[in-house]
């Protein structure tokens, strides 16, 4: 059953559950409300509903955060890590970084067989792929913004949890397609297997995941970090190669780190530093673009990707020569958003034909893998911003259940260099900045993103999608800025992705087939994909009206308050 609304954009899914009423909202437009978008709508009204409560946009962000670990799995979680980028309403800008990092047995050539060869099956499946969970952390140094205690703040994920809600289509076709994989690699029986297909409206009930959070909720980090569930990892790294061991957990820290400020076009873009590829990247393809007046063309016309696809590739060279841990290599970040040298990287710019990835680093053969990632952006009612992007890295993370505590474990040692010019489960290309030492967070590409004018903000922005996501926030950005198009056609507009390697730009299959025929006659070569990321954004126009758009490609979804 659908119902289309001419203010929003509403598909409605009733179930007879303890969670049945799941009403998918595409797009609100209000003023003096907080809103939530985020990759399902049980999350976005978990996070809709503490704003009620008076909680503010961390408040928000923490609830949205533990309901989707429990509505989300794919990437939702407690056994991942992410990036929070906030502005709060007094003007004071801040990130939270609870990245996953490298447990203390890890070391350079871990993944490296015998005869030389690095084996990424063991980086991207099963326990020796996990890093150390950093979301739970995150959460309780989210805390110090927050108006509302964590016990309070975790309240409707254990209720999720605990009672049950009715899965959607597209969720009963993931868990349904990754039975074989769950069976491969958990020894104890799990939820998510059954022995006859999902479907949409069957109800999920997590009762070991709602212990989990209840552990959390008495016990504080702790309840995570120690004790029953830490335990319990301890016991999953056992029954196979994993190396997280008590201290690992015990010892986790997460890092607050100055945010990646800079100007575009009299806007002040607020983006993730490293060990975020991501705001590094998107300030060196805007000032890119913008030695070329991008806003002169139109949006997915030729000359206009043309600029932004080179400015693509010049930036993801620089990434996998010179990004990864802050803490363990010399921070390059403003030499390589300077002027002067990303006047010097453009100069083998040419609208007459493609520039060669051979001409701006080295060339090395790409797999093509699939993505998993999620986003939030949250604005309340007082103006405090939040943009927050977390990840167990691939679908479902490492696959591994933890038995009897209910959650997925990330697989994220694969966003180390596994042996540098071996790509990662994306085709990201890394060298010695991002290889694998005990403690080192990997390098991400997440890109949560707050965009002010006049110090206020107007766009919150982020996507899932590897490799994809910092490209994605940059056409976001452009569009609106410099396009002048609204939230939902920026959202909802066909996307584009090159990353220096492999040479190929990927095109989502609406892309306008003229755009590519012509650029193909300029010697770029073009593959048709599904589809890049699903954008949560949300605009705030100079009168203080909000429009919140929830990305059409996924179950995603905005809530208000």
């Amino acid at each position: 059953m659908k119902k289309i609304l001419f203010l929003c954009i509403m598909m409605s899914h009733s179930f007879s559950a303890q969670y049945k009423d799941i009403t998918i909202v595409k797009e609100v437009r209000v003023k003096n409300k907080g809103v939530v978008v985020s990759a399902h709508p049980l999350a976005s009204e978990a996070g809709a509903k503490i704003l009620k409560l008076g909680g503010n946009s961390y408040d928000a962000i923490v609830a949205t955060q533990y309901a989707l670990a429990v509505v989300y799995p794919q990437a939702g979680n407690i056994g991942g890590g992410g990036f929070l980028v906030g502005v709060k309403s007094t003007g004071e800008k801040f990130t939270i970084d609870y990245r996953e990092t490298a447990p203390q047995k890890a070391s350079h050539d871990m993944y490296i067989d015998k005869n030389g060869k690095a084996d990424t099956n063991l980086s991207q499946n099963g326990r020796l792929a996990v890093g150390i969970p950093g979301s739970v952390a995150g959460f309780f140094a989210t805390l110090k913004y927050c108006k509302l205690p964590m016990s309070q703040l975790i309240q409707p994920a254990i209720d999720l949890a605990e009672k049950g809600f009715a899965i959607t289509e597209k969720e009963a076709d993931l868990l349904n397609s990754n039975q074989e994989n769950f069976k491969k690699h958990n020894s104890s029986s799990i939820v998510f297997v059954k022995p006859i297909p999902w479907k949409a409206g069957d109800i999920l009930t997590q009762k070991e995941l709602a212990e989990s959070l209840k552990l959390i909720q008495k016990l504080g980090a702790k309840g995570f970090y120690e004790g029953k569930t830490a335990n319990l990892i301890v016991s999953e790294m056992k029954k196979g190669n994993g190396i997280i061991s008590l201290d690992d957990l015990k010892n986790y820290k997460v890092a607050e780190r100055k945010p990646l400020d800079f100007n575009y076009k009299g806007n002040n873009i607020v983006s993730m530093p490293l060990p975020s590829s991501g705001g590094i990247l998107l300030a060196q393809m805007l000032k890119m673009a913008e030695f070329e007046n991008l806003e002169k063309h139109q949006q997915n016309s030729v000359k206009a990707v043309q600029i932004m696809v080179e400015a693509e590739r010049r930036a993801f060279a620089d990434r996998a020569e010179y990004m990864g841990d802050p803490d363990f290599i010399e921070d390059k970040t403003s030499y390589l958003i300077s002027d002067e040298y990303l006047k010097n990287r453009w100069k083998n710019f040419s609208f007459n034909k493609a520039t060669l990835s051979s001409e701006v680093g080295k060339i090395i053969p790409q797999p093509k893998e699939s993505t998993e990632t999620t986003h939030i952006s949250v604005i309340d009612k007082e103006g405090n911003a939040a943009s927050v992007t977390t990840t167990l890295n691939g679908l479902y993370g490492s696959k591994v259940v933890v038995s009897g505590a209910g959650f997925f474990l990330n697989n994220e040692m694969d966003d180390f260099s596994v042996k540098p010019g071996v790509p990662n489960m994306f085709g990201a290309v890394g060298g010695e900045a991002n290889s694998i030492q005990p403690h080192k967070r990997m390098l991400s590409s997440m890109t949560p993103t707050i965009v002010l004018k006049n110090g206020k903000p107007i766009i919150i922005v982020g996507t899932p999608g590897g490799t994809t996501i910092p490209t994605s926030v940059y056409q976001t950005i452009v569009d609106v800025i410099d396009f002048k198009l609204n939230a939902n056609i920026t959202v909802n507009s066909p996307k584009f992705h090159h990353q220096w390697l492999p040479e190929t730009v990927a095109f989502e299959k609406n892309f306008p087939e003229s755009t590519v025929n012509e650029l193909e006659k300029l010697g770029y070569k073009s593959e048709k994909v599904k589809q890049i990321g699903r954008t949560e954004m949300i605009l705030i126009d100079e009168n203080g009206n909000i429009n919140a758009v929830a990305d059409g490609r996924g179950d995603d979804s905005v809530a208000v308050e």
